[in-house]
């Protein structure tokens, strides 16, 4: 969803609900464990604001772009059948993942705020997990890179900076499958240049959130979480909650 900071919409206000379906494929390269995803979002939308000082407000729905999700582990994570995996105690992972985000989203050039961006989005991840006891210490750091939207409002093109993120999150394992995380993200730069001109509009952000995930069936879980932001330089300060529900099978589960 395009909300970007360099559009020149003041006391901007946006509600966002949003569906997704999503399926991950786990399989083996090389004796490392990889897997393949996809989610497809779709988005009901109220947003509000002042364009050159006159009360605008939208309502839209639609499809949001779509993304893809590749991710192997580099070490510590061997591929193991259901059985090994049974046995097997998690040390320290690292891996890498590439999410790659196409422009199918529903967008208007007419339009400041679409659930489309129509650019490109490719980003890179190396993440690292380390076991301590109980606890699950994880951190990530990424870059996200952008092709230039050349069908931007008013007939304009619009560029962006890459954006420079890291995350950690504290997980607790309590028993029959119930975790519980602590996230938190700091992301930078994104800079985006609009018909030449360069805004400024450096993100500077930090977010936290907390996430809860149970079992409900041996195949069936329920994941809970919110995230909010905790210090916002330039766009992006927003509260989200998410209701997930999940299904796994195959591998003789």
């Amino acid at each position: 969803m395009l909300f970007d900071p360099s559009v020149p919409i003041q006391g901007a206000e946006a509600e966002a609900d949003i569906g997704m379906i999503a399926y991950a494929r786990s399989f083996s390269i090389a004796d490392r464990t990889a897997k393949f995803g996809f989610v497809l979002p779709y988005v009901n939308l109220f947003a509000s604001g002042f364009l050159e000082g006159q009360y605008r407000e939208r309502k839209v729905s639609g499809l949001a772009d779509p993304s893809l999700l590749f991710s192997i582990s580099m070490s510590g994570a061997p591929a193991l059948t259901l059985d090994e995996f049974r046995r097997y105690k998690q040390d320290m992972i690292t891996g890498f993942t590439l999410k790659v985000t196409a422009p199918l989203g529903q967008y208007d050039s007419e339009r400041l705020i679409n659930l489309g961006t129509n650019r490109w989005t490719i980003k890179p991840e190396l993440g690292i997990s380390k076991v301590l006891g109980n606890w699950i210490v994880e951190g990530a750091a990424a870059i996200g890179f952008y092709t230039d939207n050349n069908e931007f409002f008013g007939g304009q093109s619009l560029k962006q900076d890459p954006i420079y993120s890291v995350q950690g999150h504290l997980i607790y394992n309590f028993k029959q499958g119930i975790w519980m995380a602590i996230d938190a993200t700091y992301y930078t730069g994104g800079v985006t240049t609009v018909g030449g001109i360069k805004k400024d509009n450096k993100l500077d952000n930090w977010r936290t959130g907390l996430t809860l995930a149970f079992p409900l069936t041996k195949l069936h879980s329920l994941k809970l979480a919110a995230n909010t932001g905790v210090s916002t330089r330039s766009g992006t300060d927003f509260d989200a909650y998410l209701i997930a529900w999940q299904y796994r099978w195959g591998a003789g589960l």
